[in-house]
């Protein structure tokens, strides 16, 4: 009845349209405000009694006219300029809801406007929140588009994950898009895409720091997905690819976005059981980030293989760069079996300019037997804060099972890089500045094999320390760099399986 009633307004305005004499056009964009619902195979929310003010709740209209679109075939929902109070939307195959400029979709402030829904897909999740604004699975061409504004209100939530609802959520899904839209306040993460296939997500502004866990987005053993002209300002990490299952991260690129945190700019991990393969991010700018711009992690088992950096600004990050192999082995389902030990390599970043770094340190670290493996950096330049001394009883802990975070070792003994546990470590065309003194090597180095340092500059250390400090460093090829003016020497060598290195002579 709906649909007819709808094309019989089409054909009338399509009469005035054709009307020249009339004295006037309406545009699609018109026909569609003005209730044309077939035009474009669009479902004007007007047209399904939503009060559109923000005083009354709309989820049943608006639920009405998704259902509607989907049992047409698909098409578009479209909601004008308004305010529309919702709680759970359960999205279908081939809808897209577009938000027009003025609209804003407001989330309930009422946890029992958002029924708990639990997805077939199992995973790490499942201890989390069960709760969404805009939920979709197994659902196939479904989109959320437009100028508008989707407000979790998520500040009015307090306590465990399990009464925070995620804003957007798409489990199993398959060519998802989610285009333009505002993005703000969510209770919990903001967008969580959950083993979906052919997944974009461009030029969508994320304003989120009103609670915890606000994720920007949240990439979870999805395959084939592009991200793309992002704004996001998070309360946590702004961008994550996570594996919380056994199912693999893959084929991800993520370009062009600007990011600010109060965690992690970018980040994979901490969940890793199905591990990262063939993931890249490029062209992107990171500020005021209180955690680290750059955090490469594998913790749960899995496999890290072939992720690049390129081409990364930063300006005011607590640590620029991070690459940890831990074992904190919990499994991805509740009560089920520890993961084995993951591996970490091929890990490529370059083209990094970051200022503002605190004096904590950048690290890139495995745990002994269990090396990172062939991690490049090359084109890098960072100034760091300094004002660090040197503790020559200071003994790095291993932490295997900690959780990682930048911070999780202390202060470093070097203020620039500290590399352990690595197997095949190039850096080239590396300078490190500081913003004050600091008594601490640029570079330390244990038990590292298959090094290469080319066209490295870095400040000297103000104390009696070396530029470089190896132990226990074997097969490590140093030239081409450049040795600053003043006593300071440029390389310490000791430990007792250190072998003669090429390019320089061994004190």
């Amino acid at each position: 009845m709906q649909i007819h009633r709808l094309d019989s307004r089409r054909q009338f305005l399509q009469r005035l349209v054709g009307a020249g004499s009339a004295g006037f056009l309406l545009t699609p964009r018109a026909l569609l405000a003005a209730g044309d619902g077939a035009k474009l195979g669009g479902f004007n929310i007007r047209e399904f009694g939503v009060a559109g003010d923000g005083s009354r709740l709309d989820t049943q209209p608006i639920q009405k006219a998704i259902d509607t679109c989907a049992q047409a075939g698909g098409g578009t929902v479209y909601f004008p300029a308004g305010t529309y109070l919702s709680g759970t939307l359960f999205m279908k195959n081939r809808v897209t809801l577009h938000l027009d400029a003025g609209a804003v979709l407001l989330g309930s402030k009422e946890l029992k406007d958002y029924p708990v829904t639990v997805s077939a897909f199992r995973s790490y999740t499942d201890n989390y929140t069960d709760k969404s604004l805009l939920y979709g699975e197994k659902l196939q061409g479904v989109a959320i588009h437009g100028r508008g504004t989707i407000d979790g209100q998520g500040a009015a939530f307090k306590g465990p994950y399990k009464v925070r609802p995620y804003l957007i959520r798409f489990v199993s899904c398959q060519d998802v898009s989610v285009r333009d839209i505002t993005l703000k306040d969510s209770p919990m993460w903001v967008q969580h895409f959950l083993a979906c296939d052919d997944v974009l997500v461009e030029g969508v502004r994320v304003r989120s720091r009103c609670n915890a866990n606000n994720d920007g987005i949240d990439i979870d053993c999805c395959h084939r997905v592009r991200i793309a002209n992002c704004d996001i300002s998070s309360g946590d990490d702004a961008i994550v690819l996570k594996s919380t299952a056994d199912r693999p991260c893959k084929d991800v690129a993520v370009t062009n976005c600007v990011l600010s945190t109060h965690c992690n700019a970018f980040k994979l991990g901490t969940e890793s059981n199905g591990g990262f393969e063939n993931v890249a991010l490029s062209n992107c700018t990171i500020y005021d980030t209180r955690l680290a711009g750059i955090a490469l992690e594998l913790v749960d088992g899995g496999r890290f293989d072939r992720v690049s950096v390129a081409n990364v600004t930063m300006s005011d990050v607590g640590c620029p760069i991070f690459v940890r192999l831990g074992n904190r082995a919990r499994p991805f389902q509740e009560g089920g079996p520890k993961p084995g030990m993951g591996s970490l390599r091929n890990v490529s970043i370059s083209g990094v300019q970051a200022v503002g770094a605190n004096n904590v340190g950048c690290s890139i670290t495995g745990l002994p037997g269990f090396p990172a493996e062939n991690v490049a950096l090359e084109n890098i330049r960072i100034s760091f804060a300094g004002g660090g001394k040197h503790n020559p009883k200071h003994e790095v802990p291993e932490v295997a099972e900690k959780y990682p975070e930048y911070k999780m070792f202390g202060v470093l003994p070097a203020y620039g890089f500290y590399c352990r546990h690595v197997r095949g470590l190039r850096y080239s065309n590396v300078h490190l500045d500081l913003a004050k003194p600091d008594e601490r090597p640029a570079l330390v180095c244990d038990d590292v094999e298959d090094l290469e340092l080319f066209g490295w500059r870095a400040a000297k250390p103000s104390g009696a320390q070396p530029i470089i400090h190896f132990r226990d460093v074997r097969d490590a090829f140093i030239h081409g760099c450049r040795r600053p003016d003043g006593p300071a020497s440029f390389l310490r060598v000791e430990g007792k399986s250190t072998v003669a290195m090429e390019g320089m002579k061994r004190p």
